[in-house]
């Protein structure tokens, strides 16, 4: 796995705001990274307290995975979720912190397993794109892959004209299903980010969903037309395929 796809999923405060992270909704993605042998520990609390209490809350879970690849396959969980504004996030999480039984939830959980994160949670706020899907669980029974993009200097605009226009219709072709696509709302990923979600029926579909794309004509016109001016990414696309955790919440199958 890249660790470089980590790196840009944490979230920098220090940017402002754009106006639809202020009023919502904004999706939040989150990394965990567990002490080895810890995950278990982990997606057991997810799954029996930390979901039902964060949507107590206000905070609606969309969707819980696992990487499927290399170390970190062991030890990572990577979930999405959804707030009705940015300050509404903000009053979430002081009340998640200060729930009584998030707090004993904790102390049991601790004094069971010892300690479970190697670090501390990675948190990246989102907005949707213009051209996103409206976001929802996924569907069960996929593979996933999440792709982190960063634009070279003053192209995220090209880019997001490039996947708004040609990108998202040739996957779509192809049996590529974006989940949504988002841009951070904070720091520099604000301008020169995308962060997307596609699921395939599975990894063997994934490989083969990618060459089909590459050699689609659409595509390579598509691409040197918008390269005509200089590359739009500043470097190769992180990628991290995915697989549901047993408890992620689903998107009924005709949906």
């Amino acid at each position: 796995m890249r660790h470089f796809l980590f790196a840009a999923l944490v979230a920098v405060f220090a940017g402002p705001l754009s106006l639809q992270a202020a009023e919502g909704p904004v999706y939040e993605m989150r990394v965990y990274t567990c002490e080895p042998g810890k995950l278990d520990a982990l997606n057991e609390r997810f799954q029996n307290h930390t979901m039902r209490i964060f949507e107590k809350h206000g905070m609606k879970n969309i969707a819980y995975w696992t990487p499927t690849d290399g170390e970190t396959a062991a030890t990572t969980l990577i979930y999405i979720l959804e707030h009705q504004s940015r300050e509404a996030a903000k009053d979430s999480w002081d009340a998640f912190r200060n729930d009584p039984e998030w707090k004993q939830v904790a102390k049991e959980s601790q004094e069971k397993h010892g300690k479970i994160l190697a670090k501390a949670p990675e948190s990246t706020y989102m907005v949707a794109t213009d051209y996103s899907p409206k976001t929802a669980s996924p569907h069960t029974g996929r593979i996933y892959e999440l792709r982190t993009y960063t634009a070279a200097d003053g192209k995220i605009d090209n880019l997001n004209a490039r996947f708004r226009d040609h990108t998202d219709k040739i996957f779509q072709r192809h049996g590529m299903r974006a989940l949504g696509y988002w841009q951070p709302t904070d720091g520099e990923a604000a301008n020169n980010t995308l962060i997307y979600v596609l699921g395939y029926e599975s990894r063997d579909a994934a490989r083969e969903a990618w060459k089909a794309f590459g050699a689609d004509p659409e595509w390579q016109a598509a691409w040197k037309a918008s390269e005509e001016n200089g590359k739009l990414l500043a470097t190769r696309p992180g990628s991290v395929y995915m697989q549901l955790t047993d408890y992620s919440p689903v998107s009924p199958a005709n949906e």
